[in-house]
């Protein structure tokens, strides 16, 4: 029978919608990318915000629209515009931050050191509030709603980052920015005292980036308790973003004690089979050495009050004024360093993580490893360093010695030893850490440098090796490495992700693992806080990258490879567009920081020439530190520190006792610095 032709029509989309509609949205899309391009990268000068230059405009448009084209050419067929959309997006906004930070575009600070006009000295503690905010929110929200329980916390996570972008334009240089210091609780001499350098910018940055990463990734396996879990989320961002930016000890005490609520909380009802035996190690642990650090907050605030006559100060400044006998810094370091050890972790109080990790929802797992493993390696480098400077270098070549032996080698051959790929790659964490512990302790430009970038290097490849390992999870339910095999011929995606993510942990060049160890372990060979054992010190770490390749190899060697033993591994699918989506960010993160790891370094270089002038100006040069032996004082407030409240009780014993020590030793307060010998408030808090 004859059948009628008639023109064909464009078909419908799988919504039902006609198919010219999706490129009508990503033409839409990109054309507003090309406008917010234009508008950030046109400026003939960054120091004058009316200047315009049609060139500048031209290339700031064209590159991410280039970039973004190319990016969703890259994603594999099969995948409609609602992935490569997206992806396309982040990688044009990833163009337009490379443009934008790109060391001989980035903003010059004044020359007197005084905040840059685009400054608000309250935006830290927005940051802060937003997330609490949020979380509060979430509580008013009906529990039959989770569509709109994930989209209030996606819209206040991503607000949040973009709220932070005027941090990326402030040249940190050697001083803090965005200081906001009022009073908290005058009695106490508690102040809400947060401040940015550049030390903690980049690890805030790395907190706000992940988070929503990991939320959106949740959302796919979450099923249960959503709000319960969008809650904890929220109220994990902030605690961790608050204890970044705290510079007063009691704020900074109240946030690592917040971090841990939400995570014990995930961990224990989102969890494994495992969950309650995991999560109750993962607080004894964490509150033990939690408990230790109070006690030595409160005797250095108590002394502080008792040695000026005035009130007690939690501020981080004024403590770090006081000069201790050995003794008694021993002791304190001992407090603040056994509660940061725990928290990176280091042998021997490491065997919480690879139980936490674990039995740890996916995003609890990456959270944890991108961001609050990092508090460890930044509470020592902030305070244990900044306070206890005689110590850190009296006890470095001992703890590069656990670093190298206990975290490096230890670590990696545990990793390679595992049967579950989550574990192995939660050792792969400690044997990581140990090389931005190996660097701390070296203390030297280049090895301190190391350590921050290895951290934000850590954070975004170990982060995505976790997600990744839960994409498994979700399909086979099972993570042992024996129940693989073969996965590259029907996840062909999944096992190039995994080898990328593989490769940046590992360290191979081009890749963003390999500048960070490669700093370490040249600043470590150069130190001389290591004294004679530098070398040996340098020399183990480089065969941890050897062993990082032999673990790490294996696992793919024997998930992805050779013939497929188990049926049920024959089809399974591929990537899904969340996940994709999800992990897309990450790996080109690696990509970038792997070529252009100066984007990181150049902001934080003057801060950690601060940080080694502040700690070689009393503990010398050469392996340990010369102690001051007197009774306890008050030394000078050293240079750098944002200007203190003034005292409206102070006396010229006062000012005399700050303008020790005499003859304008090095490291003495600058000239008109005003200080707060009693950590009492009051005054103008912009110093004015």
């Amino acid at each position: 029978m004859a059948t009628k032709t008639s023109t064909p029509a464009l078909p419908p989309s799988p919504a039902g919608r006609p198919a010219w509609t999706t490129p009508l949205f990503v033409l839409l899309g990109l054309v507003i990318l090309a406008i917010v391009a234009t508008q950030l990268l046109g400026r003939a000068s960054d120091k004058d915000v009316a200047s315009f230059s049609a060139t500048n405009a031209a290339i700031g448009s064209i590159l991410p629209l280039l970039v973004a084209a190319v990016v969703a050419w890259l994603v594999p067929q099969g995948h409609s515009w609602r992935v490569r959309l997206p992806i396309a997006v982040v990688a044009g906004l990833f163009a337009i931050f490379v443009s934008n930070m790109w060391p001989s575009t980035a903003l010059v600070a004044t020359a007197d050191g005084t905040p840059a006009p685009e400054e608000t000295s309250t935006l830290l503690s927005w940051l802060i509030g937003f997330p609490l905010a949020g979380a509060v929110a979430i509580l008013f929200l009906p529990r039959q709603s989770p569509r709109l329980l994930k989209a209030t916390t996606m819209l206040v996570m991503l607000g949040t980052l973009f709220a932070a972008i005027p941090l990326l334009r402030v040249d940190m240089g050697r001083t803090f920015h965005f200081n906001h210091d009022v009073v908290w609780i005058e009695r106490f001499g508690i102040h809400w005292h947060v401040a940015l350098d550049g030390i903690s910018l980049w690890l805030v940055i790395l907190t706000l980036f992940s988070t929503p990463i990991a939320a959106y990734a949740s959302f796919g396996s979450i099923n249960t308790r959503i709000k319960d879990w969008c809650f904890a989320l929220l109220l994990l961002e902030a605690g961790m973003i608050g204890a970044f930016v705290a510079l007063d000890l009691f704020m900074f005490y109240v946030f690592w004690e917040l971090m841990l609520i939400p995570m014990y909380v995930m961990i224990g009802v989102w969890g494994g089979s495992n969950r309650i035996k995991a999560a109750i190690k993962f607080f004894l642990y964490t509150m033990a050495g939690s408990l230790l650090m109070l006690a030595a907050i409160l005797y250095l605030a108590y002394t502080y009050g008792r040695v000026t006559g005035g009130n007690a100060s939690f501020d981080f400044f004024e403590l770090q004024r006081i000069q201790l006998p050995r003794h008694i810094q021993i002791w304190l370091w001992a407090g603040f360093a056994i509660s940061f050890f725990v928290k990176v972790p280091m042998w021997p109080v490491h065997t919480w993580l690879p139980d936490a990790h674990t039995e740890a929802p996916t995003a609890g797992s990456v959270i944890l490893a991108a961001v609050m493993l990092k508090m460890g390696t930044y509470g020592y480098l902030r305070f244990c360093m900044g306070l206890f400077p005689e110590a850190c270098g009296e006890l470095a070549a001992t703890l590069g010695g656990v670093a190298v032996l206990g975290g490096i080698l230890y670590g990696a051959l545990c990793a390679w030893r595992q049967d579950d790929v989550k574990r192995l790659v939660a050792y792969s964490s400690v044997a990581h850490l140990g090389y931005v512990m190996l660097g701390l302790f070296a203390a030297t430009q280049g090895s301190i440098e190391g350590s921050i970038l290895q951290m934000i290097n850590h954070g975004i490849t170990t982060g995505a090796l976790f997600l990744l390992v839960g994409v498994i999870y979700d399909r086979r339910h099972t993570r042992m490495l024996d129940d693989f095999g073969g996965l590259a011929k029907p996840m062909p995606i999944y096992a190039t992700l995994f080898v990328i993510a593989s490769m940046a942990s590992i360290g191979v060049p081009g890749l963003n693992g390999f500048v960070g160890e490669f700093l370490i372990i040249t600043g470590t060979f150069s130190s001389d806080k290591l004294g004679h054992v530098a070398g040996i010190q340098s020399v183990g770490a480089a065969l941890g990258v050897i062993l990082a390749a032999l673990y790490m190899l294996t696992a793919v060697q024997k998930m992805f490879f050779g013939p497929i033993t188990r049926e049920e591994n024959r089809r399974l699918p591929d990537m899904a567009p969340r996940e994709l989506i999800a992990i897309a960010p990450l790996v080109i993160a690696m990509f970038l920081f792997g070529f252009a790891p100066n984007i990181l370094t150049d902001r934080m270089h003057g801060a950690v020439e601060r940080v080694l002038a502040d700690y070689e100006f009393r503990a010398k040069s050469g392996t340990g530190g010369k102690y001051y032996d007197g009774p306890i004082r008050i030394g000078p407030r050293r240079p750098g520190a944002p200007t203190a409240l003034l005292s409206p009780g102070a006396t010229g014993a006062d000012e005399a006792a700050d303008a020790e020590p005499a003859g304008g030793a090095p490291g003495g307060a600058p000239a008109g610095l005003r200080i707060n010998p009693h950590g009492a408030p009051g005054g103008d808090p912009h110093g004015h």
